[in-house]
This record gives structure tokens, C-alpha cells and sequence, in this order.
């Protein structure tokens, strides 16, 4: 009895192999995605004038010899309690730790130093070599 449609078996075995991945969908989907996130990714940047609250966290024990830096609002530095110059902070470092890079240092700064000295102090330490930095910052009331 014959059969209305032709039998697919008779045509695939005629056809070659396809075993290309067509990826033009995939394509379409990424184009799209570029352009939403050109036009989203400026939205997510915020450019506000900020107060910066105090910390909440609990404050963790202070270790047996801790060495601070600290900042005041008049651009004074020191180091413990000992008045210090930017340029020789390095080296009055080195003496303290005993040349331990290794060792956490504590920073804390005055809420009305400016912040370009923070970073400059910040910036003082990374280039003497001290990159464990612990930021100081007052109890939340």
C-alpha cells in the first residue's frame, strides 16, 4: 500500500550530517544585552553628598601591641602619640615593627580631615609597604 508521503527515512539518508551550531540566535541575544546594559550602566553610578554614620559592628578587641596612625583635622600625623612627618613615616614604621610589612597598623583620622589627606596617608603607607590596614572609626551611639 502506498503511502500518501514520502518516507523521511529514504530523505535523511540522502542528506549530509549538519554539525554546525547555528549561534546567530545567540548573537541576537548579546547584542541586545550590550545595549541594555549601555543604557542602564550610567543610571547605577550615584553621585550624592554624603554624612557617614558611625559603625555598628561590635568593636573588636584591641591586640596586645597595637600601633596606631593617626590623622588629625589640622593635617597633623602621628604615630601612637609621637608627632611624625609624612616622609619619614616609612622608615619610623620600620623601626616600630621591626621592618614586619606583615603587621596590621591601625588608622584612624579626625571626621574633619580632608579626604584627599586620608588618602595620601593611605597612599604614604602602601608605598612604605604596610598594606594590612585597619580603619578606626568611633562606636555607633
Amino acid at each position: 500500500m502506498a503511502s500518501l508521503f514520502p518516507s523521511q527515512t529514504d530523505d535523511a539518508a540522502d542528506m549530509p550530517e549538519l554539525s554546525e551550531i547555528n549561534v546567530t540566535p545567540f548573537i541576537d541575544v548579546m547584542l541586545v544585552l550590550l545595549i541594555i546594559f549601555m543604557v542602564v550602566s550610567p543610571l547605577a553610578t550615584v553621585d550624592l553628598k554624603i554624612d557617614l554614620p558611625a559603625a555598628s559592628a561590635k568593636p573588636e578587641p584591641r591586640p596586645d601591641k597595637a600601633l596606631f596612625v593617626s590623622l588629625k583635622a589640622d593635617r597633623s600625623l602621628y604615630l601612637g602619640e609621637t608627632a611624625v612627618a609624612r616622609a619619614q613615616l616609612g622608615s619610623l614604621l620600620d623601626a616600630q615593627t621591626g621592618g614586619d610589612r606583615q603587621r596590621t597598623l591601625f588608622f584612624q583620622a579626625d571626621k574633619q580631615a580632608a579626604y584627599e589627606d586620608v588618602l595620601g596617608v593611605m597612599d604614604a603607607l602602601r608605598q612604605a609597604g604596610y598594606l594590612k590596614v585597619g580603619l578606626v572609626g568611633r562606636e555607633g551611639e
